[in-house]
């Protein structure tokens, strides 16, 4: 395949809400799935850096809230990381030293909110660009607020080749986070700008999940990158709240993973992966998406634009 590009989907979850455990646990899978699999590009989950809080209900009720939820996210908002930052930095220096690009879900802190957000980080140029979930699913709107159109991007990169004799490859990366997916119009903004390898941090390990993933790498006829958390009771602290409170045990599953890689014509290429860590590896030969769309473009001849308008409202 001459104009391949090797990916790897990290399924992993935060250590125990700590950011430098966190962020070494991040160089050792990047440089594993660099040295084990030639990966060129990493796709984490989402909330990887900062945790996603399964379980927690901060303290709230319709018409109050408690102080110990208060608290509660106090040590949240510690936990979340800011753009810039030392913690950047450091992803931006493992990316160049293992050469990897890298799309990573963090929480960010600014000022005194909290977003899910997913982090695009080149080899060369460091961080070149970021997306905020635009709609926090149900109870995560108490902790998170709401992104805009000024986070949608789709980024150009060229991949260079390990054949002398091939081609470098240029390719477009984009993210969508979690329950987004199920967002048409933001679906078609991305099919718009021409995505070609479209990331899915996200969280939800249900097995519904896997055909929203097939169905997506169908419609845009692109690479779907999905990254889900596999988490444990014991990859958070003690007195996290569990699913069943009577039964605790480290080994008790919070997040059941499902990662997966899947192709343009909707083939599974890895995944999808249950009951453990893990990495999942496939080399994507981007003319397939070519391949694709021969009989099926989705914002091309199949668009119709003599019946449908679509407009991107961008800040």
């Amino acid at each position: 395949m001459s104009n391949s590009v090797r990916v790897s989907v990290i399924q992993t979850c935060t250590a125990a809400y700590s950011l430098d455990k966190t962020l070494d646990k991040f160089e050792h899978l990047t440089r594993h799935a660099k040295e084990r699999d030639g990966t060129q590009l990493a796709v984490f989950p989402e909330a990887f850096v900062g945790g996603y809080p399964k379980m927690s209900t901060f303290g709230c009720v319709v018409g109050d809230r408690l102080d110990a939820g208060r608290d509660e996210f106090l040590h949240y908002h510690k936990a979340a990381i800011e753009i810039p930052s030392p913690a950047i930095c450091r992803i931006e220096s493992v990316s160049k030293d293992t050469n990897v690009f890298v799309v990573m879900g963090i929480i960010e802190r600014d000022g005194g909110t909290l977003y899910c957000t997913v982090i695009f980080v080149d080899p060369i140029q460091g961080l070149v660009g970021k997306h905020r979930k635009l709609v926090p699913t149900a109870s995560e709107r108490l902790i998170w607020g709401q992104g805009d159109g000024s986070t949608l991007p789709v980024i150009s990169k060229t991949f260079s080749s390990s054949n002398a004799q091939q081609e470098n490859v240029s390719t477009k990366i984009s993210a969508t986070i979690c329950w987004e997916n199920y967002m048409p119009l933001l679906r078609t903004h991305y099919y718009s700008l021409g995505t070609q390898i479209y990331c899915a941090p996200t969280v939800d390990p249900r097995p519904q999940w896997q055909s929203t993933m097939t169905h997506v790498a169908l419609e845009g006829r692109c690479f779907v990158l999905a990254a889900c958390q596999f988490a444990s009771e014991k990859d958070y602290p003690p007195e996290h709240p569990v699913v069943d409170v009577h039964n605790r045990n480290p080994d008790n599953i919070m997040i059941n993973g499902g990662s997966v890689i899947i192709s343009p014509l909707g083939k599974v290429l890895a995944g999808p992966s249950r009951q453990a860590e893990d990495i999942l590896s496939a080399v994507i030969d981007l003319d397939d998406i070519v391949r694709g769309k021969f009989d099926f473009d989705v914002v091309g001849h199949y668009s119709r634009p003599d019946v449908f308008e679509f407009k991107t409202k961008l800040p």
